[in-house]
Parts: C-alpha cells; sequence; structure tokens
C-alpha cells in the first residue's frame, strides 16, 4: 500500500526541517511525500530544496489558507492512504507509517487514529499535554470527542467520494472533515492506542482567546451544516476532555 503524507508550510524556517526528517526516516518505504508551500519569503524553500530528491511532488506559491494548501496536496496525492503531517509537527518514532499500515492490512477500516503528545515549541522533550483518544462510537462528535487530526489516516478513495476540506471554515476545517467523514457518513474508523505525532503548541486555532471561540463557533455550524444533532451545551462537552489532558 502506498501512503502520502501531505506537509503544508509557510514561513517555517524553525520546525520544517523536523517534519520531513520524520517522514524521511519512517521506516516504510512506500511513501509519497508531498510538500505545498505558501511561497515562503524566509529560508523554508532553501531546507525544502535539501531533499528534493526524496520529495515526491513540491508546489509552491499562494494560496487561500492553510487548508486550502490541504486540499491542493490532497487533490495530487495517489496513495492508497493519506495523512496530513503539519510543518510544526512530526512523527513520534520511525515506525508509525509501519503500524498504521500493518492495521489496514490486517482490518477492515476506512481510518485509523491514535493519540498525540503536545510540546514545548521551543524544547520539544518537554511535554505540556497528552491527548489520549478512545474507541469511536456513534454520537461521540456531539459531546466533544473527535480524533487528534495530524494522526488521522484516510483512505483516499474516501476523500475521493465525500469530498476535501471545506473552505467556508477557517479554524475547524478539519474537524467539520473529520465528522463529515465519520459521523454524517459513517466511514468505518479504528483506533490504535498510542501516540503518532508530537505538536508544538501554538497552532492558530489556540492562539488567542477569540480564535478558541471561533473555532468553538465553527465547530457547531458544522453540525447544523451536515445536519448532524448537537446541544447547545456543546463548547462545555468539547472543553472539559482538553482541561482533562492537561493532567495525563
Amino acid at each position: 500500500m502506498k501512503v502520502s503524507i501531505i506537509t503544508v508550510c509557510f514561513n517555517s524556517e524553525k520546525t520544517i526541517e523536523n517534519s520531513i526528517q520524520s517522514v524521511l526516516n519512517q521506516t516504510y518505504s512506500n511513501i509519497e511525500y508531498i510538500i505545498i508551500d505558501g511561497g515562503s519569503t524566509d529560508h523554508t524553500i532553501d531546507i525544502i530544496h535539501k531533499y528534493t530528491s526524496h520529495i515526491s511532488k513540491f508546489i509552491s506559491e499562494p494560496d487561500k489558507g492553510i487548508y486550502d494548501a490541504m486540499n491542493k496536496g490532497l487533490k495530487l496525492a495517489t496513495g492508497d492512504i493519506v495523512a496530513i503531517l503539519n510543518s510544526d509537527d512530526f512523527y513520534i518514532d520511525i515506525s508509525i507509517i509501519d503500524s498504521v499500515v500493518s492495521y489496514f492490512k490486517s482490518n477492515s477500516t476506512d481510518s485509523v487514529y491514535g493519540d498525540i503528545i503536545y510540546v514545548n515549541k521551543e524544547n520539544v522533550k518537554k511535554t505540556v499535554r497528552y491527548w489520549k483518544s478512545k474507541k469511536f462510537k456513534l454520537g461521540s462528535f456531539q459531546f466533544g470527542w473527535h480524533p487528534p487530526h495530524p494522526t488521522f489516516f484516510v483512505k483516499n478513495e474516501v476523500y475521493k467520494k465525500y469530498g476535501y476540506f471545506n473552505l467556508e471554515f477557517q479554524l475547524a476545517a478539519d474537524f467539520e472533515l473529520m465528522l463529515r467523514f465519520i459521523e454524517k457518513y459513517k466511514i468505518a474508523t479504528a483506533y490504535i492506542p498510542k501516540a503518532f505525532v508530537k505538536m508544538r503548541t501554538g497552532g492558530a486555532s489556540n492562539k488567542s482567546l477569540k480564535n478558541i471561540f471561533n473555532q468553538n463557533v465553527e465547530c457547531y455550524r458544522a453540525f447544523k451544516i451536515n445536519e448532524l444533532k448537537v446541544s447547545i451545551l456543546y463548547p462545555i462537552f468539547r472543553l472539559a476532555p482538553k482541561l482533562l489532558q492537561f493532567f495525563k
């Protein structure tokens, strides 16, 4: 099985090399690595060019935001399985892709996901919080649950059938896509109870109270546009699990 990994970036000179190396060092060999750059003006492109011979597809051009860049990558992907690794994230060890592919081969599923570890932006050895997921049950999304998106591996055919990121969502298009795939269209999904990715803190959706509020508004709207049930207490349901992650 071919696995397409997509990394999108913009002025990511401080972290992009770490992300690239975590993909290229994987023990699984059949990887199509796609990098979509938004027209960086720092040394990001110079760093990417160091690894040109190991990168399957590379585009650098202006885009309409992170989800537009992700859609560009998804439309170029030819792998059987697709995942997105952000430019400030990295796989926790060299066997992650091997583990994921083995699971797909031995189980009937359309997608898999795992756990994620948030780390200090400057010191990636320092854990800030641990997002431990769990097995999906129908209706879980409305009670604040969803898979950690950077750990979400999906069959390419699912994207082709049910669509890509909805660009009407600026902060929660990843949530809307997983909600649409898993709750609305009921694709088969499975949980592998191990950490896949380390993520540096400071992402756009959580960098201010305003963004946190707006993200919750978008998540609530995602239920509405997909005609799925949701409680008016959803923001509270969503916040509670995140607070618990700091104690795990």
